[in-house]
């Protein structure tokens, strides 16, 4: 199962992810960020970029956290190694 093990923010709403295939992935989190739950991350840039990395996923300080699933995949993970490499 691939998770998260760094993490850099690149913008207001963008992340660049080490994963522990040993792969570095940028993902948009605006999506997730237009949802009203992580309303204060949208509204506090400064608060994402103190995003971090713990038990393979991302979290902020005011305990927020993300499935790993969802921003490495969009969703469940691929069923075959083919498709995860794409």
């Amino acid at each position: 199962m691939i998770r998260i093990t760094a993490v850099e923010p690149i913008g207001d709403s963008k992340v660049k992810l080490t994963l522990t295939d040993g792969s570095v992935v940028e993902r948009d989190l605006s999506r997730f960020l237009s949802n009203p739950l992580f309303a204060s991350l949208a509204a506090d840039p400064d608060l994402f970029r103190r995003v971090s990395v713990e038990g393979g996923t991302l979290v902020w300080s005011n305990g927020l956290d993300l499935c790993p699933d969802m921003i490495i995949w969009g969703g469940p993970p691929p069923l075959n190694e083919q498709a995860r490499a794409s």
